[in-house]
């Protein structure tokens, strides 16, 4: 009886002794958790040395300056005008150093990387229009221009619902004023929502008195019946001038046209549409459509077209940001 009292109280001291000697990593260990840094302490944390902290610090800079990605300055084009700059990569060395210091010697650097904007973006370059995005980013948009017509939206909105798909609805302002209950079902869904005048006019051929009322009547009507503060201008049938650019200009919009259209408006088969898109499409393009029978088929397909060629898509808005698009933000 007594030995077997006696081995109990030794199996308590030591079980006591253990306890203490690893309060001080278990207690880490938790700390970890709660902060949700538990990876980094795949053993007991420890503090390194001087020389250590030195070293990891070196290797992790001599890392940073082969990583880095160069920011793209936005500029004008013969052809294609304003081109949006691109923003680059880079480690940040003190983030990283701070995440490896308590990390074990043998796991790899997890690098913290942060966006380098370009010296030259695109208010820089003055009332200049687009036609698309920085062919540096892999992110395509749909523009989708609605003067008149119901029938087809529904359809539409439910496709890029289903791929999970936000585009950027150019609303005639006359349209808008009578279908304030379908423009309002397409905001909800969360698509971004712009001006293409009021009454679908050739802005050239129009004076200034009048190009500017066009844009004006159109953006005061999405303030009041949408609440939209809107940044974009696409003028009907892509007729503009000079004049166009600097009257949207003056009320904070940017002249905004197409890299491809779907010319649905003369009814192409949707197999063509798609075939189209899958040829042309590449990094920063704007595709005009409208909600026409031809694109409401051929809708699913061209989603499906630019995703399989590792292209995003996003508005026109994140289109033409100099931000970088998600898939390559964890660096390269």
């Amino acid at each position: 009886m007594k030995l077997k009292k006696g081995i109990f109280m030794l199996l308590t001291m030591c079980a006591l002794l253990i306890a203490v000697r690893l309060n001080g990593p278990l207690s880490a260990y938790v700390s970890a958790m709660k902060r949700g840094d538990a990876a980094v302490f795949a053993s007991a944390p420890s503090v390194p040395s001087p020389q250590g902290k030195a070293s990891l610090r070196e290797a992790i800079q001599t890392e940073a300056e082969k990583k880095r990605i160069a920011p793209v300055d936005a500029r004008v084009d013969r052809v294609w005008k304003a081109i949006p700059g691109y923003n680059g990569l880079e480690v940040d060395v003190d983030k990283t150093y701070r995440l490896m210091l308590h990390a074990p010697e043998t796991q790899p650097i997890r690098f913290v990387y942060r966006e380098v904007k370009p010296r030259v973006n695109l208010d820089d370059l003055g009332r200049v229009p687009i036609y698309k995005g920085n062919p540096n980013k892999p992110m395509v948009a749909l523009m989708i221009n609605v003067a008149w017509g119901n029938e087809y939206i529904p359809s539409m909105l439910q496709t890029l619902k289903n791929e999970n798909v936000k585009a950027t609805f150019f609303f005639d302002g006359s349209w808008l004023k009578k279908n304030a209950d379908a423009a309002k079902r397409i905001q909800a869904d969360g698509h971004e929502i712009s001006n293409h005048a009021y009454t679908h006019p050739n802005m050239s051929q129009l004076d200034r008195n009048a190009a500017y009322n066009q844009i004006a009547k159109t953006e005061a009507l999405l303030k009041s019946t949408l609440n939209v503060t809107n940044r974009w201008f696409a003028p009907p049938s892509g007729d503009y001038n000079q004049m166009t650019v600097d009257v949207a200009a003056e009320q904070g919009l940017k002249t905004v046209l197409w890299t491809l259209d779907t010319v649905d408006w003369k009814h192409p088969p949707a197999y063509a549409i798609v075939q189209k898109i899958r040829a042309r499409v590449e990094p920063g393009s704007l595709i005009l459509m409208h909600p026409t029978d031809s694109s409401s088929q051929a809708l699913e397909g061209m989603i499906k077209a630019i995703k399989g060629k590792g292209l995003m898509l996003g508005t026109v808005s994140d289109t033409l940001s100099s931000d970088r698009a998600s898939l390559v933000e964890a660096g390269p």
